[in-house]
């Protein structure tokens, strides 16, 4: 695999200094060095490595688009990566009322690889969804596996749908009749960079390849369609699984998320 500072500068430029590969479809604009995404339900704000903005300049940026937010009554996050500067950067995003969340690792392998692991479960069936049937039982899959209401799930997806059914494919695992696992990809316009989200399977049907398939089943689309490398913003949970896949480790990353 290509080198991991490469592969990181890489990032930088393709994904965190371009506007459309940020947004995945949604409304977005800038404000000075960085772009605001308003999702269905929540905003989204990603940054440069560094804004070239210090001090109160930089609080002022900060609370900005807390209030931009703050006045449409949503949820927003700021994505922070591990080698952002300044380095009181956290510091200031808690000082405005930001507060961290778990802190997740991003991992990056070739879709070459990965496309070649196995795409089949006995007794699964996998299959692709745009239905919204489908996008609600996903967030009640969410629901049961996080102990924590995920029915905005449903909203979210379906948003990136009518922003660019060509953007994402959703990918569901079956048994018995009952969804027991889903994921999808997300696509970005002229980034070589595609990002897989979701995954999450009930207790009793993990240890049985359907991760492993669902992310194989996406490197292939991926692969498809051009993209170099799948990107995940992974769990402590699902890191080993990954590292065991061919994924690499660039950098951690923490979103802070204000509240109103």
């Amino acid at each position: 695999m290509t080198d991991s500072r490469e592969l990181l500068d890489l990032f930088d430029r393709r994904v965190r200094g371009d506007l459309d590969a940020m947004a995945d479809g949604a409304p977005a604009e800038r404000d000075g060095p960085v772009v605001r995404v308003t999702f269905p339900g929540s905003g989204f704000i990603g940054t440069p490595a560094d804004t070239g903005y210090r001090g109160a300049r930089l609080d002022a940026l900060i609370a900005r688009q807390r209030e931009h937010f703050a006045a449409r009554g949503l949820p927003v996050e700021w994505k922070t990566y591990g080698y952002d500067r300044p380095h009181d950067l956290t510091e200031r995003l808690r000082a405005a009322g930001f507060v961290p969340e778990e802190q997740e690792t991003l991992l990056v392998a070739p879709t070459a690889t990965l496309a070649g692991l196995p795409t089949e479960v006995d007794g699964v069936v996998f299959r692709e969804t745009t239905d919204a049937a489908d996008l609600a039982a996903i967030g009640r899959l969410h629901t049961e596996v996080w102990n924590a209401d995920w029915s905005w799930i449903a909203d979210d997806l379906a948003g990136r749908i009518v922003a660019g059914a060509d953007r994402i494919r959703i990918l569901l695992a079956e048994a018995d009749g009952m969804l027991v696992s889903a994921a999808w990809l997300v696509m970005r316009p002229a980034a070589p960079f595609a990002g897989l989200w979701g995954g999450s399977t009930l207790p009793e049907w993990r240890r049985r390849g359907i991760y492993r398939a669902l992310v194989a089943r996406r490197a292939r689309i991926a692969a498809e369609r051009g993209y170099w490398y799948l990107q995940v913003d992974a769990s402590e949970m699902s890191r080993p699984v990954l590292e065991r896949l061919g994924f690499q480790a660039l950098t951690t990353t923490t979103p802070y998320v204000w509240s109103p």
